[in-house]
């Protein structure tokens, strides 16, 4: 079976006839390769209190969003069609919870050693965490806003370091 050639238009993601396909990347070097993204989670003031107490009808949320993330990150290719499965050598996930202002600010980074690389499940991660932290407070509060999904850094790979505002 032959690999189709790219289209001719430069587009990575589609061959000669305008197909989607997965980028073929085995002739790429392995580089170490971290990605940064972030979300925040916008919430009355005192449903984020009660989330940083860990009082919540589904009990403490913040270590299962967090376990949440990893675990997604992990199972990003299961759910971006054409992202391929990594080499991951870490993901972590952090929450910053502002109760005054009703926020949290979920952060999450991957790292690996391989052909391509780690935004897809930076943000995976950061997504679900989000989605995880609603699921776990909306028995107190329904309209809880999930917002500003993106990635903040990245670095290794093709296009080298990345700072994004």
């Amino acid at each position: 079976m032959t690999v189709p050639e790219q289209d001719p238009t430069g587009l990575t993601h589609l061959d000669a006839r305008g197909r989607a396909r997965m980028v073929d990347v085995g002739d790429k070097p392995v580089t170490g390769r971290t990605a940064v993204a972030e979300a925040r989670v916008r919430m009355r003031p005192d449903v984020a209190a009660r989330l940083v107490a860990g009082d919540l009808p589904k009990g403490d949320a913040l270590p299962v969003a967090r376990i949440a993330g990893i675990q997604a990150a992990k199972r990003t290719p299961e759910l971006i069609p054409l992202c391929h499965g990594i080499a991951l050598t870490a993901v972590e996930v952090e929450i910053d919870v502002d109760a005054e202002a009703g926020t949290a600010r979920v952060t999450g980074t991957a790292r690996a050693a391989d052909r391509t690389g780690v935004e897809m499940e930076a943000m995976t991660a950061v997504s679900v965490a989000a989605l995880t932290l609603y699921d776990l407070v909306k028995a107190v509060q329904r309209d809880v806003v999930i917002t500003d999904v993106r990635l903040r850094r990245k670095t290794g790979g093709r296009s080298g370091d990345v700072e994004l505002p």
